[in-house]
């Protein structure tokens, strides 16, 4: 399916129009009847870049599960960080959070919905988190899913789908997912734009696109509620459901229709991006958040901005902040030493000391890993996310081993960000504070955290234009 055109972004706007205060005045009292708590999983830790006033907790102890089930809040997120792990630990942390999940929710006599949240250039295991979560949960026999939800919309990204393709918008351009960078990854590449076809690929045939049900922008943009509700009644055998969007207001259309399905006895699972957790958290919109927001007046320190990510954008991004006329400090840490006979111990040493000398001058400091990529030479994808692993360890550990607190941090990249958060800072449970450009999250790290209340920044390695990581330090300054 590499085949598919490129698109103008222009297209997106030859759709028909649907007022989204229409979607709202069904919505909402829906949402409200349902009163299910809406239990999150996500994959790396920028799953939180549509909302606010939100809790995540980095670990999925009965008693963490427990406490998050009696919180008054309608959603709540866990930060498994798969996306860094092997097959096998995937199916057994996604496992046993699905048992204890269920468990918590007998206890609190709540009714959940479990959303797997993941990657919008569809990248991450699946279908192996989906389906290991529904294994443990009709194990119990308590549920049986009829179906999966499949919904990587994420417009403050540039994620669109329609014509059931999904595209990545770079500039005035929409790209066919599989025709991306993204789709190369060395351990979740993919050849299928089409999202039918790529669920059939990933699944290695066991569901066939043919036999999928797709809703459309059309039945979306039409009101079709009946028609929606009609298709997903007629899911079952955890047969794919295909969502096309191209705006919130058609998350919200659909999920009027999910939710009256779901009343009327329908179960499902959900593989979505960003966009469809906040609907159905009903999370409002908030504006961005400047530096009196986030930053405590009593702090003259610098801050500090780890790069760990590789993806063209971030380099681009790392660009201009050379470029910039800001007295930054500059440290690039050599990654490529992780097969030195001493490791990678002496260079992480010398970085923090150059960082905190900087810090405590008030100087914000720019630490990147060298930006040539570091691949072994092996088919070996296991291997290969072992030594992803090492690097990360490393590069976390700066930020772990810091004496002088900076006045902010932001993490670049995924892998890096939720290392950062729960390895270095030690974070348990962080208050999603909202965002400081779209789809770029702030944590306020707990008060048992290596630096209390402090705002941390999880910057995806995706998103954002060339300037858009210059404009967040600048505003943090």
């Amino acid at each position: 399916m590499n085949n598919i055109p490129i698109q103008p972004v222009s297209v997106l706007a030859a759709f028909p129009c649907a007022e989204e205060g229409d979607a709202d005045r069904l919505l909402i009292p829906l949402l409200a009847e349902s009163g299910r708590k809406i239990v999150v999983l996500d994959d790396d830790p920028t799953g939180v870049q549509t909302v606010h006033g939100v809790y995540v907790y980095t670990d999925w102890s009965q008693e963490t599960l427990d406490r998050a089930f009696t919180d008054p809040s309608t959603i709540f997120f866990i930060l498994t960080n798969s996306r860094s792990f092997s097959v096998e630990t995937t199916v057994q942390v996604h496992t046993e959070i699905a048992e204890r999940v269920a468990q918590a929710a007998e206890k609190s006599g709540n009714d959940y919905m479990i959303i797997s949240r993941s990657d919008s250039t569809l990248r991450g295991h699946y279908p192996t988190e989906t389906e290991a979560i529904r294994k443990a949960l009709e194990s119990t026999g308590e549920e049986v899913f009829d179906g999966e939800i499949l919904m990587p919309f994420f417009k403050e990204g540039g994620r669109f789908t329609f014509s059931d393709t999904h595209f990545v918008r770079v500039g005035e351009e929409l790209i066919p997912a599989a025709q991306t960078e993204f789709a190369k990854d060395k351990t979740f590449g993919f050849n299928s734009s089409h999202l039918g076809k790529y669920c059939e690929e990933k699944t290695g045939g066991a569901f066939t696109s043919e036999e999928m049900v797709y809703i459309s922008i059309e039945e979306l943009r039409s009101f079709d509620i009946d028609g929606i509700m009609k298709k997903l009644e007629g899911v079952s055998g955890f047969n794919k459901v295909i969502v096309n969007a191209i705006d919130y207001v058609d998350v919200k259309i659909f999920c009027i229709a999910l939710l009256k399905a779901m009343q009327n006895g329908k179960e499902f699972l959900f593989r979505s991006a960003a966009a469809l957790p906040k609907v159905l958290g009903n999370v409002s919109d908030r504006s961005y958040l400047v530096r009196s927001d986030v930053v405590r007046n009593d702090t003259s320190a610098g801050g500090i901005v780890l790069i760990g990510s590789h993806v063209k954008k971030t380099t681009q991004q790392f660009d201009a902040l050379k470029e910039s006329d800001h007295l930054f400090r500059f440290i690039e840490f050599n990654q490529h030493l992780v097969l030195s006979d001493a490791g990678l111990e002496p260079e992480v040493n010398r970085v923090i000391a150059e960082a905190e000398e900087a810090i405590r001058d008030g100087i914000t400091v720019i630490v990147y890993t060298k930006r040539e990529r570091f691949d072994l030479d092996t088919d070996d994808k296991e291997k290969q996310l072992e030594i992803s692993v090492q690097i990360s360890d490393a590069v976390t550990s700066i930020i772990g081993n810091l004496t002088v607190q900076p006045s902010f941090i932001i993490a670049k990249g995924g892998i890096t960000s939720s290392d950062v958060g729960v390895k270095a800072l030690r974070v348990k449970k962080a208050l999603v504070m909202g965002q400081v450009a779209p789809g770029v999250p702030v944590w306020e790290t707990d008060a048992e955290s290596k630096f209390p209340r402090m705002p941390y920044v999880i910057f995806p390695g995706n998103v954002g234009d060339e300037n858009t990581l210059l404009r967040v330090v600048e505003n943090l300054m």
